[in-house]
């Protein structure tokens, strides 16, 4: 029996060529992720590679969120497209970052809530982050201030407060994670807030925000009126 003939790929359903025809929104996490890939490996093509792999991870937030150990044990997986993924998430929270830099954040809410997302969403540890704003709310510095558990995070507002005077800043954003995929704000998150908020006004730097962010979504104290 003569060997089946192969088929080839419609131009229009190759990942490349659907970039360059419609642009980069129009393709699927899987076509993308096969474009920072690059190529695949023995046996599968560079787009049923993506696909397992989002599949292993559960989707691009468990993906990005992997331990790096975990990731690189993945068939397909070794450090140079580990590092291409790692280099494209950077290359975009910077991008954003530049945004906020240029522009007020109160007027680019959108923004922020990528930049926060995009900086810790993939964490697999609780992170603290503070937004520093100069006084056209324009973006100063990001930082991670404290690391904690799965499940919390210790914070000391007298750091907040003195890393705020360093920065010279003249408002703060407040972010941090929830590991747990829930973006709602615990009792203790509210507890927290109140104190941050409390210690800054001494200061007569107001806290103009609180994101959190948890499973692909962002939580606004300022948008829930709890500021």
């Amino acid at each position: 029996m003569p060997p089946s003939p192969v088929v080839p790929i419609a131009s229009s359903d190759r990942p490349r060529e659907r970039l360059l025809a419609s642009g980069a929104r129009a393709l699927s996490d899987a076509e993308l992720l096969a474009l920072v890939l690059g190529t695949g490996q023995r046996g599968r093509g560079a787009l049923e590679l993506a696909r397992d792999l989002l599949e292993r991870f559960g989707g691009l937030p468990g993906l990005f969120a992997a331990p790096r150990a975990e990731l690189l044990a993945a068939p397909g997986i070794g450090p140079a497209r580990w590092g291409a993924l790692q280099a494209g998430l950077e290359l975009a929270r910077r991008s954003v970052a530049a945004d906020l830099r240029r522009r007020d954040a109160l007027a680019s809410p959108e923004a922020v809530g990528r930049f926060v997302a995009m900086s810790l969403q993939h964490s697999p540890q609780e992170v603290f982050a503070v937004l520093f704003l100069d006084t056209r709310n324009r973006l100063l510095a990001a930082e991670e201030l404290f690391r904690g558990t799965l499940s919390q995070t210790v914070v000391y507002p007298r750091e907040v407060a003195r890393r705020a005077l360093e920065r010279n800043a003249a408002a703060v954003i407040l972010a941090h994670n929830h590991p747990s995929g829930l973006p709602e704000p615990s009792q203790a998150d509210r507890l927290l807030t109140d104190a941050l908020v409390r210690a800054l006004r001494c200061l007569d730097i107001p806290v103009l925000d609180h994101l959190i962010v948890a499973g692909g979504r962002h939580y606004s104290f300022a948008e829930h009126g709890l500021l």
